[in-house]
């Protein structure tokens, strides 16, 4: 039996562990303030939202299978939940990801003894906000791009059934690829080699990738997953994708 999902959400756990680490704090704070703000903001919206989209999702379902309304409502409602967190936790990262950047070196300081690169902190910080914005707008183009096939998918009478399902499996791995590009990127990785490294490894991926989306549908707790997920991939990266595996990279 392939046990490689459940790694992967094993290291997205071991990351909610490593930002409570006194020494990684600091640089925590931050990335909890964005994400605090996106998420309260997601939650409002779709709570205004809610009715009305759900009527136009089951406008969207064939008279032969009303029937199965029952089932697919829920399957429906799933599906918005996660269409509109993982939308607001695009935008969270777009305006958290050069402290991010600093998360993932501080965490694999604490890790490994060493860190990536100068570690220049705040000077660091303020010279690479350019680069990291631009990356940042790559990984959105990427990810809203690749949603169009799967969002097509909810306007096919009978396939609508199993987009639900599909679109999880693609956020899954839209957030593996964004959370991990921050350690990969602090050692020089570009994003086409970061997917590269991740298909490498696609059911670990997948499920440190579903993990982290299951974090962020929870309330109250979702205002910790982007920390938690740059911590996580952080540790996922050092133990199962960098090219000499750090075996120091303990909890």
């Amino acid at each position: 039996m392939n046990l490689a999902p459940l790694d992967g959400a094993r290291h997205l756990l071991s990351g909610m562990r490593l930002i409570m680490q006194p020494r990684l704090r600091r640089f925590v704070v931050v990335p909890v303030l964005v994400n605090t703000a996106i998420f309260a903001a997601a939650i409002a919206y779709g709570w205004m939202q809610f009715a009305d989209l759900i009527a136009w999702l089951q406008s969207l379902v064939p008279g032969w299978l009303e029937w199965l309304t029952w089932l697919l409502w829920p399957l429906f409602a799933i599906g918005l939940l996660v269409v509109v967190f993982f939308t607001f936790g695009l935008l969270a990262n777009l305006i958290a990801a050069p402290f991010n950047g600093l998360l993932a070196e501080a965490v694999e300081r604490h890790l490994t003894g060493q860190a990536p690169g100068d570690g220049g902190g705040l000077r660091e910080l303020l010279g690479e906000l350019g680069p990291t914005l631009l990356d940042e707008l790559r990984k959105l183009g990427y990810a809203l791009l690749s949603a169009i096939p799967f969002l097509i998918l909810f306007l096919i009478p009978g396939l609508n059934i199993v987009a639900p399902l599909l679109w999880f499996l693609y956020s899954a791995w839209v957030l593996a690829v964004q959370y991990a590009d921050f350690p990969m990127g602090n050692h020089g990785l570009r994003f086409r080699e970061q997917r590269a490294r991740l298909r490498q490894r696609p059911f670990l991926s997948l499920g440190f990738g579903a993990a982290t989306l299951a974090l962020t549908s929870v309330p109250i707790v979702n205002f910790l997953a982007m920390p938690s997920a740059v911590a996580g991939a952080t540790a996922l990266w050092l133990r199962e994708l960098a090219p000499e595996r750090s075996a120091s990279a303990v909890d």
